[in-house]
């Protein structure tokens, strides 16, 4: 027999079990940093930092297929469809070597962690 806590004891189960998305889907999460954030890096100060506020921009066939604001942090979370895709941040860095990696794959029913750098061409 079912009781009434052991159905809900299953549905809570089953929710903390589910992606933080939404239950399905698939997409990225991760983080991204910034740097080198000095011309020396010293023991007292790191050299990267969280890379707070930069819109990531997923390219598929030409065309954005998403994009996402990184938090103060420099998390993001991102649904997106199975795939390949070139990652852009906008707007374009000027200097440095701008976004690495600047591709990223995406498994179809898969939330996978994906972190990036970003190169502020201090040298």
């Amino acid at each position: 027999m079912w009781d009434v806590r052991r159905v809900a004891l299953i549905a809570v189960t089953l929710a903390l079990a589910a992606p933080a998305a939404g239950g399905t889907g698939s997409g990225l999460y991760g983080k991204v940093t910034r740097g080198p954030l000095t011309p020396v890096c010293v023991v007292e100060k790191p050299c990267y930092g969280p890379a707070a506020g930069v819109t990531l921009r997923f390219v598929r066939g030409g065309v954005v297929a998403g994009q996402t604001l990184t938090a103060k942090d420099g998390s993001y979370r991102l649904a997106l469809r199975a795939g390949s895709y070139t990652v852009r941040t906008s707007p374009a860095p000027r200097i440095g070597r701008g976004l690495q990696p600047a591709a990223a794959r995406v498994v179809a029913g898969t939330w996978s962690r994906q972190n990036f750098s970003l190169d502020t061409g201090i040298r």
